[in-house]
């Protein structure tokens, strides 16, 4: 009877696990790219990093919207954004969009 305890047990723990091991790795897929939106339309969004990198999502009926918008019919062309993807997605595409506050621009005033 111990023998069975501890056989049932060690399967019980094998499994709990496992399905941490792949919870963590399917968390670890996803990635964030933070910048200015260049272009929006009803299907996707083109966000501008500011360092050369301009990335285009595509907008699923998933996709949630949050910060200082909460609609995807509401972003504008310069609003700021965090764009939440996985990296295993071609094309790329957008499962949480958070809007945020506007940024300033870096630099010193040219006169």
């Amino acid at each position: 009877m111990f023998e069975f305890v501890r056989k049932v047990g060690g399967i019980a723990l094998l499994s709990l696990g496992l399905s941490l091991v792949s919870a963590a790795a399917a968390h670890a897929q996803t990635r964030e790219f933070r910048g200015m939106v260049d272009e929006v339309s009803a299907k996707k969004i083109i966000v501008d990093n500011r360092q050369g990198d301009k990335v285009s999502f595509e907008k699923l009926d998933s996709t949630t919207v949050e910060g200082e918008k909460t609609k995807w019919e509401d972003i504008k062309k310069k609003d700021w954004v965090l764009v939440e993807w996985k990296f295993t997605d071609k094309p790329r595409k957008a499962y949480k969009l958070t809007v945020l506050p506007a940024q300033s621009e870096a630099g010193e005033e040219v006169q």
